[in-house]
């Protein structure tokens, strides 16, 4: 026997239109909030940023190919990872199917990682995707939009990410080892990258969003954290679902990780 409310079809229907009202509210709060991401000023790239990709070498404005807009989504693979990051993994699983759409939309998808290329190209062909992926090695991009950072700054707290100033790593309540017993995702993330976490906490998430309007590139938007929910697929489905999240701990994985002993 359930111990959630339940009720007929004529109390679950009233319920459900008063719920309706707050939805509409909610999206019309977010078609403003799009509206002001667009109004932001932008910021001229001066910098002569350089990538290694699938066609070779290429500026900021080569990843753009011939469209004017770009959306980067900086994906945690660092150098020192043997795979990329399970959480970027989960949100990058989706980008196949509307990369497509975007890029006949005068949009360019790309996601970029400070792991060499051949790293890169490797795991791409594991996962079983087609989206663009560059490599950053060795050059200050990921740095420079806070998703990269040294040993230094994460240990005597120079590291500002989402727009915050992180104490130093010694405070960060996560054991910095690989305990298979500690469930945090930073841990699990790092174990399944073959990392200590904090290696593996020297590089974050995030996305950047560019324009290419005569010849130079400018930065629109930049978000991180949080931020990157609505990017992830199946949280919105499952904010959705009868139980919701219903999560503790990191309960995902590699798509081609589930079901293994």
């Amino acid at each position: 026997m359930t111990t959630h409310m339940t009720g007929t079809r004529k109390e679950w229907l009233a319920a459900r239109l008063e719920l309706l009202k707050a939805e509409k509210e909610h999206t019309r709060r977010g078609d403003e909030l799009a509206r002001r991401r667009q109004e932001l000023p932008w910021v001229r790239i001066d910098k002569d940023y350089r990538f290694e990709t699938d066609a070779g070498s290429a500026s900021l404005a080569n990843i753009f190919q011939g469209r004017s807009q770009l959306l980067v989504y900086h994906f945690m693979f660092g150098p020192d990872y043997t795979a990329g990051c399970p959480t970027c993994s989960t949100i990058a699983d989706g980008f196949n199917g509307f990369a497509i759409h975007l890029a006949n939309h005068d949009v360019m998808l790309c996601a970029i990682s400070r792991a060499p290329l051949a790293k890169l190209q490797a795991y791409k062909r594991r996962m079983g995707w087609t989206f663009p992926w560059a490599s950053s090695f060795d050059g200050d991009f990921n740095a420079d939009f806070n998703v990269s950072f040294t040993e230094q700054q994460q240990r005597e707290g120079g590291i500002e990410y989402n727009y915050l100033r992180e104490p130093p790593a010694s405070t960060i309540p996560f054991r910095m080892g690989k305990e298979a017993g500690n469930e945090s995702p930073p841990v699990q993330n790092a174990i399944m990258t073959g990392t200590d976490v904090a290696t593996y906490l020297r590089e974050r998430p995030g996305m950047s969003a560019f324009v290419l309007e005569d010849g130079v590139v400018y930065q629109t938007y930049s978000t991180y954290a949080r931020g990157l929910d609505g990017l992830w697929g199946m949280y919105q489905w499952l904010d959705r679902a009868p139980k919701g999240r219903n999560e503790s701990g990191m309960w995902w994985r590699r798509h081609d990780e589930y079901n293994k002993g």
